[in-house]
């Protein structure tokens, strides 16, 4: 039996040696399996490379991701004139990044039509320059105006396809519309019943009749 004094002496006492080096053995194993244990968990070093998908349908682009062990989630559409209906727009994290695996690669893909946009109030309300400001700032295109009689460049009416457009009325973005703009000659009709008064005879003398006297 070990006394309390006899464990506690350092010079002599072995036992106080075999705990202290256990200790220290047990106190290394617990901090490597620590990190072990962190590495696993966060796949230290482990990394995959993400595919560029950016232009292709979108089920293919979803392939492509979940070869890499990625995945994929669509969560914002756009327009883009020229580009296929669903095609990739944008990625993030972009084409060659490296991640690990299980990672969400955020995808934006092509609308199938383009958006359709309000036609601001600009009928009998607008300057042509005025008018052709608001409509570009919207993304509208706008012909060369077609003139008609009234007040020059006052904007009397908007043409989409022939169609006559109201304010608030939606047209795709881009759409080609045509203005209709007063040319500055107000047509007035001549009143009929005004007539020259100096059109009564050439001769301004009074005729007289003779055959009273």
């Amino acid at each position: 039996m070990v006394t309390f004094k006899e464990f506690f002496s350092f010079k002599s006492n072995r036992f106080f040696w075999l705990n202290l080096v256990a200790m220290i053995i047990v106190v290394i194993a617990i901090a490597l399996g620590t990190l072990q244990w962190l590495d696993n968990y966060t796949r230290h070093g482990e990394a995959v490379v993400v595919p560029n998908v950016k232009g292709l349908p979108m089920r293919q682009a979803e392939n492509e991701i979940y070869k890499q062990s990625l995945k994929a989630v669509a969560i914002d559409s756009s327009y883009v004139k020229g580009m296929p209906p669903g095609a990739i727009l944008e990625q993030n994290p972009a084409g060659g990044s490296k991640v690990k695996e299980g990672r969400t690669v955020y995808l934006t893909i092509n609308m199938d039509s383009a958006p359709k946009v309000s036609v601001p109030d600009i009928m009998d309300n607008s300057s042509l320059r005025q008018a052709e400001a608001k409509l570009r700032a919207l993304g509208f295109r706008v012909t060369e105006p077609e003139y008609i009689s009234g007040e020059k460049d006052w904007v009397y009416s908007v043409t989409y396809k022939g169609r006559t457009l109201n304010a608030g009325d939606k047209v795709p973005h881009e759409a080609l519309l045509t203005l209709h703009v007063g040319n500055g000659n107000d047509e007035l009709t001549n009143d009929s019943t005004l007539t020259d008064s100096t059109a009564i005879g050439d001769d301004d003398t009074p005729v007289v009749d003779k055959s009273w006297f």
